[in-house]
């Protein structure tokens, strides 16, 4: 029966890559008719898409092939619609409606699906609702209000609202100020966030679930500044304040001040960087540190992630490079909080494995006490598609988990956390149909208690109109 299923979703999806294929084709003979549905009026578009997506992993979520929901296997169908109206000149009005319906071949691992086998319908939500005005009052300045997607840098501490739902959606509910100096090539950028755990919150749902999107009620401000005007050096610096109120028991009671700073540049014609730090002060209530604490911690972390890459720019695009990222954990000998915040980067920023490894450590994408070291590689051999490969070392500053996990998923006397490889494998078959092939695996190190592989693999189609 699973082999079964898996077939018919997987002869499902690439029959309607099929039928994409042939409309695209027929949408290069006439791209003025395309371009007429999707733009009826002068003052209004709309587009959709849909992603169909096979994912398996093991391991990852339980650290324990011994638990019975160690194996995960499942079906993603995301669909989204989305609109954007312009009633006058520099202001649009935008929306998006997005669904993401599963097929659990195994037992779901992970809230609010736990447990559940065969199809989920889940929820319809308004993942975007916002207003945007550009050349506010004749200035340089663009202001977007409401529901809308955020991604800062390279979302090393801004890029995901709703960990919760995966991917499903990212938004953010926010007020994002803009305000451009073309000519000194710098911008300023004020952001306000108030992210509500429940998804419900501020908009309605369709089948409502009353499904949490993250742990706790957050707030927030960013204030920030970059200047491009050298080319060897794009300098950006910003403070970041988060404020957290518990909702569910994953969650914290904290106020996080982040002052960081970005760096990165071109190097001649085939050298690139880019090299981001940021230190972390304020307090934080959290309840699932070992022996369990009431009190306000006093925060005192640091991060820093950095990248390398030198650029052949031969007829197959190589493309060689070497990560380097650190991410202090907590010392479980002194009274104060030294585990980094990710803040709202809890998304698979340089994996799928260091996304879900963590839920039983601190929580789902909560990436800490880490140090990851490792080179890359990336190919185009025909157009259109492109090939990359990394692989990590991958440490723990704190030999003991930064939240003092159970003894008997960690050894609390290792720093090794395991040797990492990835391979990525994607095709743009015409400009409506991408796909990609996609395969991580981590071999533990000593720093856990379990030794067996951690793979994960993922089929992916996407429909794009």
């Amino acid at each position: 029966m699973l082999t079964q299923c898996r077939t018919t979703g997987l002869a499902l999806a690439a029959g309607s890559a099929m039928l994409m294929t042939s409309t695209a084709q027929t949408n290069q003979v006439a791209p003025t008719l395309l371009q007429q549905i999707k733009q009826p009026v002068s003052w209004m578009n709309w587009g959709g898409d849909l992603r169909v997506r096979n994912e398996y992993f093991n391991n990852l979520l339980t650290l324990n092939p011994g638990n019975r929901l160690h194996e995960q296997d499942y079906f993603r169908f995301r669909a989204r619609v989305w609109t954007s109206l312009t009633p006058v000149d520099d202001l649009s009005l935008n929306a998006r409606l997005t669904t993401e319906p599963r097929q659990w071949m195994k037992p779901a691992g992970y809230s609010p699906y736990k447990g559940r086998t065969g199809l989920d319908w889940t929820e319809g939500l308004i993942d975007g609702l916002n207003m945007q005005w550009r050349n506010v009052l004749q200035l340089p300045a663009t202001l977007t209000v409401g529901r809308q997607d955020i991604f800062l840098g390279d979302g090393w501490l801004v890029g995901e609202g709703t960990p919760y739902d995966g991917s499903w959606s990212v938004y953010f509910d926010a007020a994002r100020f803009t305000y451009e100096l073309k000519e000194q090539h710098t911008i300023f950028e004020a952001i306000g966030i108030i992210q509500n755990a429940y998804d419900d919150a501020w908009l309605p749902t369709i089948n409502n679930q009353n499904r949490i999107e993250t742990e706790q009620n957050e707030k927030g401000a960013i204030l920030s500044v970059a200047n491009s005007s050298c080319r060897a050096a794009n300098l950006s610096g910003y403070f970041i304040y988060k404020h957290d109120d518990r909702v569910t028991a994953p969650g914290d009671n904290a106020d996080i001040y982040t002052l960081g700073g970005r760096l990165s540049g071109l190097l001649g014609e085939h050298w690139k960087y880019s090299a981001e730090g940021a230190y972390q002060f304020g307090h934080k209530q959290d309840l699932n540190i070992k022996p369990v604490t009431t009190a306000n911690r006093t925060i005192d972390a640091y991060g820093f992630n950095s990248k390398l890459t030198w650029l052949a720019k031969d007829k197959l695009n190589n493309q060689l490079n070497v990560s380097f990222e650190f991410l202090s954990g907590d010392n479980p000998g002194s009274g104060n909080d030294e585990m980094f915040d990710v803040l709202w980067g809890r998304w698979p920023r340089w994996s799928e494995i260091g996304l879900y490894s963590y839920a039983a450590e601190t929580r789902i994408g909560q990436e800490a006490n880490l140090i990851r070291l490792g080179p890359g590689w990336s190919i185009s051999p025909v157009k259109d598609l492109d090939f990359s490969a990394a692989y990590y070392a991958l440490f723990a500053p704190e030999s003991v988990p930064t939240r003092e996990a159970s003894a008997t998923l960690f050894s609390n006397h290792d720093n090794f956390r395991g040797h990492f490889v990835q391979t990525v494998l994607k095709y743009r078959f015409n400009p409506h149909v991408s796909g990609h092939l996609w395969g991580e695996c981590l071999f533990p190190g000593s720093y856990y208690v379990n030794k067996e592989p951690m793979p994960f693999l993922r089929a992916e189609v996407a429909f794009t109109f």
